[in-house]
């Protein structure tokens, strides 16, 4: 079920609220305009009207994979749908969940908790971009692309979100993994990590099992990372 609302603050905000008040796994709200979104680390969100600003529920179960995989769950559900607009060869996904469009981003996605329930808040430029000063964006359009109306392209990142939930669920996080690294930058790709004040380069080794960068340093140490802002080299 996807609800719509022309404009709202936050839709992860509304989605948690609907999760602390028991809606279903599975709902969505996609709003044509957010006057409060964000994104990770508290960014602001730019929010015109002609994107995709939805948000979903999935509730927790003790059998469940980490919670945190939800984000590379739903990036591959993302890169999945993108590529009936754009060649494969185009899309990157880049951890733990950006999508890269030759380089430069073109979606967002943001889980936040809420009771027992995960908001998976999902953010695409479909018709419009903003200008960032620290890295570089693009949308469907600014890719020659005539974008798909919001409301079409929400239903079927439902579907391809509820398609990959139930392998996550049903099969394990290793299908995810999988497909995230299949559709990821290459082994050995130079990396800049940073966190805080901290700023950690090396090469991509892959993912730990349970979803972690694996980070070769040039003193040959492998870290493992589990938060930070990560940047092409």
């Amino acid at each position: 079920m996807i609800r719509h609302v022309a404009s709202t603050g936050s839709t992860n905000d509304d989605v948690a609220a609907l999760a602390r008040d028991g809606a279903a796994e599975g709902l969505w709200l996609r709003a044509d305009v957010q006057t409060g979104g964000r994104g990770r680390h508290g960014r602001a969100w730019v929010s015109p009207p002609g994107n995709l600003y939805a948000s979903t529920i999935v509730r927790r179960f003790a059998s469940d994979p980490p919670p945190q995989t939800l984000a590379m769950l739903a990036a591959v559900a993302l890169d999945e749908l993108l590529q009936i607009w754009l060649p494969a060869d185009r899309l990157t996904i880049k951890w733990p969940n950006d999508l890269l469009v030759g380089g430069a981003k073109i979606s967002g996605i943001l889980l936040e908790a809420a009771g027992d329930a995960v908001v998976v808040g999902i953010g695409v430029n479909l018709a419009h971009h903003p200008d960032l000063p620290d890295r570089v964006v693009t949308s469907l359009a600014a890719q020659g692309v005539t974008p798909p109306a919001p409301a079409d392209f929400a239903a079927d990142l439902a579907d391809a979100f509820a398609r990959w939930l139930g392998r996550w669920r049903g099969e394990g996080l290793a299908p995810v993994l999988a497909r995230w690294q299949a559709r990821a930058h290459p082994i050995g790709t130079a990396l800049s990590v940073r966190e805080g004040g901290e700023v950690i380069d090396g090469l991509y080794d892959g993912l730990d099992a349970d979803g972690a960068l694996r980070l070769r340093r040039a003193d040959g140490v492998l870290q493992i990372i589990r938060a930070g802002d990560v940047f092409l080299l």
